[in-house]
């Protein structure tokens, strides 16, 4: 059995938002397992959060950049905000997610040439480290391309151009008018940014996940004692809804507030005359899945006088 901590109960009640009480029971009943406690909370109507959503902590900057028929997103960390205003480290930013164009992964961007001063891209950042004096990381790195057609860049809360506190890389097959399609694939990443979808499709949603909201959903609608049959006629129309908040295509268009995405890349291929696929999206926001530590900024300073 699993020792229930008053920590896993405080992180329960944050991913959560139930009560106290309620939360140590949930995990008294699931052995101490975070996610099962949250299926089992809202099983029991007492939890309405679907999921964890990722804490931002982390501060810095993501950096967007597309050419030609391929686009790259980077995030790199720092200890402050202040650093994210900093000329050297935007301009780090900026050198590194060019650099991120060329694909790969993470670690052999940072093993890269950097274009000036003769060093690698770690040595670089190592050398920006000493002179600015914070704690920095290069993160993550992603990257699209497509074959004929455009990959179109938007960067949220921008502290520079290109760079901000979210940054979004939408795919778009076509060989339609290229201008075009870059007005279409930014208004699409405008909406990603703001909608956050989890799957370019239906083909594509995360079949664990699917496996547990099914679950839950099936659980609640067992509570109206209807019939079997009702049940999962009930269970596959919030199937659906679930759809509808998480798959990009199935998501009502922010711009228009109507339309589902993918009726608005139909509208568009009629419009250019030629057929246009979305075939891939990268949504980055910085600090994502990072525990930031919390301080008790008074108790430190009464340590400092005790010591």
């Amino acid at each position: 059995m699993a020792e229930i901590t008053a920590a896993l109960v405080k992180e329960l009640r944050e991913t959560s938002g139930a009560g106290m009480m309620d939360c140590k029971k949930a995990l008294g009943e699931t052995n101490g397992d975070i996610e099962a406690a949250v299926d089992w909370l809202r099983k029991k109507g007492l939890a309405a959060a679907a999921k964890k959503a990722g804490r931002v902590a982390a501060e810095g900057l993501v950096g967007a950049v597309a050419e030609g028929k391929a686009g790259a997103l980077v995030e790199v960390n720092a200890e402050t905000d202040f650093v994210a205003r900093n000329d050297q480290f935007q301009g780090f930013v900026s050198a590194v997610t060019k650099l991120a164009l060329a694909g790969g992964d993470i670690e052999a961007l940072k093993a890269t040439k950097y274009p000036e001063g003769g060093v690698t891209v770690a040595e670089k950042l190592t050398n920006l480290v000493a002179t600015i004096g914070e704690n920095m990381n290069l993160r993550r790195m992603a990257q699209l391309s497509v074959k004929d057609g455009v990959v179109a860049t938007y960067v949220h809360n921008a502290a520079a151009p290109g760079m901000g506190k979210i940054g979004v890389l939408v795919a778009l097959e076509s060989t339609g008018d290229a201008a075009k399609l870059q007005a279409l694939g930014k208004q699409i990443a405008m909406h990603v940014a703001a909608a956050n979808p989890q799957s370019l499709d239906i083909g594509s949603v995360d079949q664990d996940a699917l496996a547990r909201e099914r679950d839950v959903l099936s659980e609640q609608a067992r509570g109206s004692g209807k019939p079997e049959e009702i049940i999962a006629k009930m269970v596959e129309g919030r199937i659906r809804k679930y759809y509808e908040e998480v798959v990009l295509l199935e998501q009502v268009y922010a711009i228009d507030g109507e339309s589902r995405v993918k009726q608005v890349v139909e509208k568009a291929a009629k419009e250019l005359g030629a057929p246009v696929k979305l075939t891939g999206f990268v949504r980055m926001a910085l600090g994502e899945g990072i525990e930031k530590e919390e301080k008790d900024f008074a108790s430190e300073v009464a340590a400092q006088l005790r010591a």
